[in-house]
């Protein structure tokens, strides 16, 4: 306890700091989500708009079968 200062006063002022900080820590915790989910729609986009891929990551193509010929084609 800080000399001269009473108790209930300390108690106060602790609750007061614990507030800001949790404040502080929601707004800490919003700004990580946004920032995740930013970099999630990111890496979406660079997948399958320019068919990227992270490293170690094996790619599969699977392409559909030529269409085959009707009656009377070649």
């Amino acid at each position: 306890m800080a000399p001269g200062v009473e108790p209930r006063q300390q108690v106060q002022e602790q609750k007061e700091a614990n507030a800001r900080l949790s404040r502080r820590n929601g707004a800490l915790d919003a700004e990580v989500r946004d920032l995740k989910q930013g970099f999630e729609a990111i890496e979406e986009r660079a997948r399958y708009e320019l068919g990227l891929i992270k490293q170690d990551e094996i790619f599969f193509q699977v392409v559909p079968p030529p269409p085959s010929p009707g009656p009377g084609g070649r």
